[in-house]
């Protein structure tokens, strides 16, 4: 769990690609995500549970897009964004009418995916080949304000700063990230330093 250091960088203890996620989002202020759980972001909820110790708070949900949904109206009631987590196309694909209903609503949101491993040797075999696309975002390009997979540990960073620029500025809207599942269970050499949220 990252731990704040007097000169208001953000000190991670992330063994992995996904607790980086979970850092960013305690980072950012996003108190929950709303999730049915998917094999695409199985890093990303081991993190969540795990390494993140309740924070951001799991809402579990029978469909992604209920998930959005509740996303969207949590953003309607309390004024600030949370996130909805979807699995690879399959959930994405689920989600399609919530995410468009948030985008003419202007609601901003975090919906995080998962794909891959991208890297065809890291793939198990049938089931992580049916759950790799490149890129996911493609399905709803045309109703988010933004889409991204980043493809390393430092571009998580940047892309969920952007992101969280991009819901919170004016006119709102979702925004979708794609986590490489293999990146999501890499281990890492050494834990990243986060930058001063507030500077952003």
């Amino acid at each position: 769990m990252a731990t704040t250091t007097t000169t208001s960088t953000l000190t991670s203890t992330a063994a992995f690609g996904s607790d980086v996620v979970v850092d960013m989002l305690q980072a950012l202020g996003i108190e929950f995500v709303a999730l049915n759980p998917g094999a695409s972001y199985r890093g990303l909820h081991d993190s969540l549970v795990n390494y993140g110790a309740g924070r951001p708070e799991i809402i579990l949900c029978n469909h992604e897009e209920i998930a959005v949904s509740i996303a969207h109206g949590y953003m309607r009631a309390a004024g600030k964004p949370m996130a909805a987590a979807v699995h690879n196309i399959v959930g994405l694909l689920h989600s399609t009418n919530s995410v468009y209903n948030a985008w003419l609503d202007q609601a901003g949101m975090l919906i995080l995916g998962g794909t891959g491993p991208i890297a065809t040797e890291q793939r198990r075999p049938y089931i992580d080949w049916i759950h790799t696309a490149l890129v996911q975002g493609n399905a709803v390009r045309d109703y988010v304000k933004w889409d991204d997979q980043p493809a390393s540990v430092d571009s998580v960073i940047d892309s969920m700063l952007r992101a969280y620029q991009l819901i919170t500025t004016d006119p709102k809207g979702p925004v979708y990230l794609c986590f490489d599942a293999g990146l999501q269970e890499s281990t890492l050499a050494s834990p990243p330093t986060l930058p001063d949220m507030s500077l952003f």
